[in-house]
């Protein structure tokens, strides 16, 4: 009898055996500990003692991957530079979604069109949100109106606010531009009682329409062909001219104030002591931009689209048509997306994009014959001023 043959299958038996169940176990989707909780991994290529496991963990429970296929990560396998821009975008549009206020309020619904309107006075122009109220001027009957963001009623009105323009929430206080010729300037105390409104300064130069701040000093754009600084405190001017034309929107975005120039089809860059410090090209007409917080989007009513510039660099990213803009005026961003008012009769109509990656959505109807010029964000909704009728609209 050969007895090495008896004991050599068996032996070999053995190896398959232990080949075949290191195989399946490889093949299987591991589980492993990460913060103390148990988490199991659906990729059958990442065991729980790589030490980028919990890491890989979070990446794929928060959306950021999916793995190269329904069971496979591919932990080593190479990162083109176009998987690597998908990784980005899906990070940022996550970071936006999630940690927004709609978020927090579970306000999900995917719908987007007008969910009522509040009348103010004749003729809105600019809105803006102190988080809690809105404040809308009202161009034609020279007041303010305070609606409330949670119901949308109206609770105040303030008057003699003559050709009221633009708004800014500020210092507690809200500030609104008369566009007049010498222009004023106006200053609002939401914890008085409504009535008048305060006169910061009636120096501002010519029809000041923009308005934002850079924290010690209220800036304004102004349509005659320049831009002031006004001190809030003292309501001292001073007054900027060279290189202007007709100034209209302006805003603070982060380190400048960045003002559009609609007869100069330009968005510039200002220098504290208010001269340019650099000069980019947009669309015809730019009207009244917002910041994103990394990009400035610059709606040009007289090409149609909105120029995307990047504000740390001043370069252009795009130009974005289509999408229904018509005639566009105002943009306001909530933090993920940026809406743009399509102010032209017969556009009536709200534009929107994805911040993170300049998606369109699509547009939505304002209604027929509103004329939709000014828009801001409480957070959770967006807010339209209807010229027409004279209304605020939630989206």
């Amino acid at each position: 009898m050969n007895y090495k043959r008896q004991i050599c299958v068996p032996a070999l038996l053995f190896a398959l055996i232990l080949f075949i169940t290191a195989a399946l176990t490889r093949l299987r989707a591991d589980t492993g500990t990460c913060g103390g909780a148990s988490l199991t991994l659906p990729f059958t290529d990442v065991s729980s003692s790589n030490i980028f496991f919990c890491s890989i963990a979070a990446a794929y429970f928060s959306g950021l991957t999916n793995g190269t296929s329904a069971t496979t990560y591919s932990p080593s396998a190479s990162v083109t530079r176009e998987q690597m821009a998908a990784f980005i975008t899906r990070t940022q549009d996550s970071a936006l979604r999630r940690g927004s206020l709609r978020a927090a309020l579970s306000q999900w619904a995917p719908t987007f069109s007008s969910g009522g309107n509040t009348t103010v006075g004749a003729g809105p122009l600019l809105v803006q949100s102190d988080g809690a109220d809105l404040w809308v001027a009202n161009n034609t009957d020279d007041t303010v109106s305070r609606v409330r963001a949670s119901d949308g009623k109206l609770l105040e009105t303030w008057t003699a606010a003559d050709a009221a323009w633009g708004v800014l929430v500020a210092r507690g206080r809200i500030f609104v531009t008369g566009s007049t010729n010498p222009g004023k300037l106006y200053r609002i105390d939401p914890k008085q009682p409504a009535g008048d409104v305060t006169l910061v300064t009636g120096s501002v130069r010519i029809f000041p329409q923009g308005i934002t701040t850079d924290g010690d000093f209220i800036w304004t754009a102004n349509a005659g062909g320049s831009v002031s600084k006004v001190d809030p405190a003292t309501g001292n001017v001073l007054t900027f001219t060279t290189g202007f034309s007709e100034p209209s929107g302006i805003l603070f975005a982060g380190t400048s104030i960045w003002v559009t120039d609609v007869i100069n089809a330009t968005l510039l860059k200002l220098n504290p002591n208010g001269s340019i410090a650099q000069i980019v090209n947009v669309g015809s007409m730019p009207r009244f931009p917002i910041f994103d917080g990394t990009n400035i989007w610059v709606p040009n009513s007289g090409t149609d689209s909105v120029t995307v510039v990047r504000a740390s660099a001043g370069t252009v990213l795009a130009t974005l048509t289509g999408n229904g803009l018509t005639i566009p005026w105002t943009a306001a961003f909530d933090g993920e997306r940026i809406l743009v008012t399509n102010a032209a009769l017969g556009g009536d109509s709200v534009s929107l994009w994805r911040a993170a990656d300049l998606t369109p959505f699509a547009s939505f109807s304002s209604g027929a014959s509103t004329g939709p010029i000014g828009a801001c964000s409480d957070g959770i909704n967006f807010w339209v001023t209807l010229q027409i009728p004279g209304k605020l609209a939630r989206f």
